[in-house]
């Protein structure tokens, strides 16, 4: 299992918005990261900033951690393609139905957040189980 450091995280996203901006060939998990990069503009600067790999984002100070925000839209892409945990993709289609898919992805992400924050807490796995009806609670079922 692939398990990245935080600076092997964030030298992705960097490397991925470099090529992005050179016209240079991105491998498919680079051009799927592109993807959700382009979906928000606010992190561009971020990207392109030499410090921005030691850089802090305290919540404290009311900025999203851009690396945080677009590893969790690339795990939910990658449930989403592999419907995991089941039942995943139909929630999520559900969402987009009721708006659209960057707005569903956001949905299911504060729900990965919530389960990801509590497991941390307790020092267990991932609740798949909560995990799911968390996701179904935002579609009504």
């Amino acid at each position: 299992m692939f398990n990245p450091s935080r600076e092997q995280v964030r030298e992705f996203f960097v490397e991925t918005w470099r090529k992005h901006r050179a016209n240079e060939v991105l491998t498919p998990l680079e051009s799927m990261a592109l993807d959700w990069v382009i979906e928000h503009p606010e992190y561009h600067a971020d990207l392109e900033n030499p410090e921005a790999g030691q850089a802090d984002y305290p919540v404290e100070k009311g900025r999203t951690n851009p690396f945080l925000h677009l590893s969790m839209h690339l795990a939910i892409a990658e449930q989403l393609s592999i419907d995991h945990p089941r039942g995943i993709r139909a929630a999520y289609q559900k969402l987009v139905n009721r708006g659209d898919a960057h707005h569903a992805a956001h949905e299911i992400m504060e729900c990965l957040g919530q389960v990801v924050w509590e497991a941390q807490r307790l020092g267990t796995p991932l609740d798949s189980e909560a995990y799911i009806e968390l996701i179904r609670q935002r579609t009504g079922r």
